[in-house]
């Protein structure tokens, strides 16, 4: 919701004038211009798998949904909406074949799916493709973005672990949502004061500095949410084995590669292979996939930026040293095959195409407006729609 509300925001601030042939276009949805676009950018640089759409799931559902799904399919597009919370917008995205949910309660996912699988016996194969994606590891359950939660999300079989990220000092792709470690989740683990008014933005500090400082195991998203760490016993062993300080310190992009590699093991031939469900959990998190967003905004006016949430701009790397820790560190890992770049901000996407072709892309989106915005590149801007 939070990433909606900034899109939305930045929506309303101004739509960019396309030239005489962009015009033409109009008679197409935006989204599938966008795709189209997208679509056609990356098969020039040799990208084998075609970009998704990953759409707020506001605009699927409704009368007159902006995003078809249906037309989206025909012309060779996955469609997985993000963030989808209530098992009544479960079913309904479900009921429009959409290929997968990014939710922040993937128990609550796998409880929908098997129901509407038993009512769907004729559909087994859709079913068994369909993306149960954990939101920041599943922040409904865990505090998001940490061991713990990512320890939850394949705990309860997710195919893919969402997350996201930005860049330190030391040039890691650190895992968070914002681009400052949040006082709202994150505390000193020396018990100093952590608020807004001394936030560490993530460009600002090293991964080994973030992960000695700070404790982000707060509970601020629901009821179901622990930090219980008797919950999370292979976080609990691994951060024993990477001398951390705490299974809640924040991680990074290589550190989750490890950690599920961990996972795997845990329960196939460690401590947990006795434990109820453990070949199902080892398999899965053997191929569990990577969705990881670059945490950039598109360059913005002090209006726009003001109105995103970041009055001071983007306070990060630029999108080609983003792009370059973040797919460098899913090449060192050999997670090609699994990992996916995501984001709303499409320069890095366009860079991941022309630059790592071998690694997917997800175009995150929010309302229709945006697309025809300075926001977007001008290769992949829609026509404004008329007055």
């Amino acid at each position: 919701m939070k990433r909606y509300c900034l899109w939305l925001a930045m929506g309303l601030l101004g739509v960019g004038v396309l030239s005489a042939s962009a015009q033409q276009e109009q008679g197409m949805n935006p989204f599938l211009g966008l795709m189209t676009k997208a679509g056609a950018h990356a098969k020039a640089h040799g990208v084998k798998v075609a970009p998704v759409l990953s759409p707020y799931d506001g605009t699927l559902l409704g009368e007159n949904p902006a995003v078809n799904v249906a037309e989206l399919h025909k012309a060779g597009f996955r469609v997985i909406p993000w963030t989808t919370d209530t098992p009544e917008k479960m079913k309904a995205l479900i009921a429009l074949r959409v290929d997968g949910i990014i939710s922040d309660y993937p128990d609550m996912l796998q409880a929908v799916l098997k129901e509407e699988k038993a009512a769907h016996p004729d559909e087994a194969a859709y079913f068994a493709s369909f993306d149960v994606s954990a939101h920041r590891g599943g922040r409904g359950l865990r505090p998001e973005n940490t061991l713990p939660s990512f320890e939850d999300g394949l705990d309860h079989l997710s195919t893919t672990l969402e997350t996201d990220t930005g860049v330190t000092t030391d040039h890691v792709s650190l895992i968070w949502h914002d681009q400052f470690l949040n006082p709202q989740s994150c505390r000193k683990a020396d018990g100093s004061a952590y608020t807004l008014e001394n936030k560490v933005y993530t460009r600002d500090i090293s991964s080994v500095e973030a992960q000695k400082m700070f404790i982000c195991d707060k509970l601020h998203f629901g009821a179901q949410q622990t930090n219980d760490l008797a919950l999370s016993p292979v976080a609990v062993e691994f951060a024993k084995q990477e001398h951390l300080i705490s299974p809640y310190v924040p991680t990074y992009v290589e550190q989750l590669f490890r950690f599920v590699r961990f996972y795997a093991h845990y329960y196939k031939d460690g401590v947990g292979k006795g434990t109820p469900g453990a070949e199902a959990r080892w398999r899965n998190a053997e191929t569990v996939r990577f969705n990881l967003e670059t945490k950039i905004l598109p360059e913005l006016s002090p209006a726009e930026a003001k109105a995103a949430g970041e009055p001071d701009g983007n306070h990060t790397v630029g999108p080609e040293l983003f792009v370059k820790t973040l797919c460098g560190a899913i090449k060192r890992n050999h997670m090609e095959g699994r990992s996916e770049v995501q984001s709303f901000d499409f320069r890095t996407l366009i860079l991941v195409e022309e630059q790592y072709p071998e690694i997917p892309t997800y175009y995150l989106t929010g309302p229709a407006k945006t697309l025809s915005s300075e926001l977007v590149p001008v290769s992949l801007r829609q026509a404004a729609a008329a007055n």
